[in-house]
């Protein structure tokens, strides 16, 4: 292999390391605000005076989100950490979420 091809080579694995490690960022960001358009979402299912709900369960999440319940849950306690609603009750069928 001469000098000029290796060089060739460095450069263009260089442009396509920069290419996918950009690509990368945009979907992790993608995925960031996908997240807060849902826990906005979450949110708006208290405030929406139609609904008239005082409560909501990781079962209404699942349902309004379409997410599984690992998701919805994850989204709950994220909404907690913020002070944004609080957990009643602590295992099961017979917990919800009012907001604060």
């Amino acid at each position: 292999m001469n000098t000029f091809t290796f060089i060739l080579i460095t450069i263009a694995g260089i442009f396509l390391g920069f290419y996918f490690g950009r690509r990368k960022n945009n979907v992790a960001e993608g995925q960031i605000q996908a997240k807060e358009q849902n826990k906005e979402k979450i949110l708006e299912f208290f405030h929406n005076s139609s609904l008239n709900s005082e409560q909501i369960t990781n079962n209404d999440v699942e349902k309004l989100l379409g997410v599984s319940d690992a998701t919805a849950t994850r989204y709950l306690d994220e909404l907690e950490k913020e002070g944004k609603i609080r957990q009643i009750g602590t295992t099961g069928q017979g917990v919800y979420y009012v907001l604060k």
